[in-house]
């Protein structure tokens, strides 16, 4: 099979044009007609609950994604495998009631309701880059708080080294559980002081609103110097732990996937470089920055490692 080069887009990166020209069919019909007759619940729910948000000195200054281009092109494999199956899918998500139990080496595990939690400190917008490790990235306005403020609620211990984040893995919900592509659920892996970084945050809306459930309703994690699968959906775990948690895609194929997975150009994939991205929406490749641009702000967590070993 003959390779695309690298300076033109992969058929996977592309979203179909029907399924483009559609959803914007159906988002003019509901501007005029009613959203609640002809979108799913999330994109109902999403156009009509606004958060209440204060800006973020850490957010980037680039242009954002557009709403749909951040809605209609996700990895979530509980959904399927296809960029497009999230947005198809996961309409089956049900995000009411959702509890999210911390526990492990702290002092004081608790189970927090999904709404305390969304006023557990003040939301802020983050207007991240996310780098997908296939090769894409976006600029996506999360709304959110400081994982941080989570964790000092439950007081880790001084045995605290990890913390370990589980997503939900319901099969009656979840189509894509169904299948073995990974060994469900889908878990994840911080070292404490990337949990405790003020750039690492609980996403729970984007663009002002709550989060739709194809970009992990209703609360995920976002780690913006990694690629993005490190970035949990649906949680219903947190654990903090004195040893390295396994993770999901590490589980499964761990010569490509490191437990650190910091955006590197200069590691590349086993199967394709990472020296540059494609940024959706646009045609030419960009180079690839250095802990995605947050150099500046994490570096100082790795010094003295090797980020060739510990990729």
């Amino acid at each position: 099979m003959s390779q695309i080069p690298a300076s033109q887009p992969q058929p996977s990166e592309i979203t179909p044009e029907a399924c483009y020209l559609e959803r914007r069919r159906l988002m003019s019909a509901a501007a005029g007609l009613g959203l609640s007759a002809l979108l799913p619940g999330w994109a109902a729910a999403a156009a009509s609950t606004a958060l209440a948000t204060h800006p973020s000195r850490y957010s980037t200054t680039e242009d954002k994604n557009r709403f749909e281009q951040i809605t209609q092109y996700n990895n979530f494999y509980e959904f399927g495998t296809d960029k497009e199956d999230p947005a198809q899918n996961a309409g089956s998500l049900k995000v009411r009631p959702w509890t999210v139990r911390v526990e492990g080496e702290c002092e004081a595990p608790r189970t927090f309701d999904i709404d305390a939690l969304m006023k557990l400190a003040p939301l802020e917008e983050r207007i991240y880059r996310l780098r997908c490790v296939e090769g894409w990235s976006m600029v996506i306005p999360w709304v959110g708080f400081e994982l941080n403020a989570l964790l000092k609620q439950v007081r880790p211990t001084s045995r605290a080294r990890f913390v370990e984040f589980t997503s939900l893995a319901d099969p009656r919900q979840m189509p894509g559980v169904r299948s073995r592509v990974l060994d469900w659920p889908y878990t994840e892996g911080l070292r404490i002081d990337e949990a405790m970084h003020p750039l690492t945050i609980l996403a729970v809306g984007l663009y002002g609103k709550v989060l739709p459930n194809q970009n992990g309703a209703p609360i995920r994690l976002v780690v913006p110097w990694k690629y993005g699968f490190k970035s949990a959906k649906s949680i219903v775990r947190i654990r903090l732990t004195d040893t390295q948690p396994a993770t999901a895609w590490n589980k499964a194929a761990p010569q490509e996937y490191g437990f650190y997975s910091n955006v590197n150009p200069e590691v590349d994939h086993p199967r394709w470089s990472q020296a540059n991205e494609r940024r959706i929406g646009e045609l030419l490749r960009r180079k690839t920055l250095m802990f995605n641009g947050y150099g500046n702000e994490v570096a100082r967590l790795y010094q003295g490692m090797d980020l060739r070993k510990f990729y």
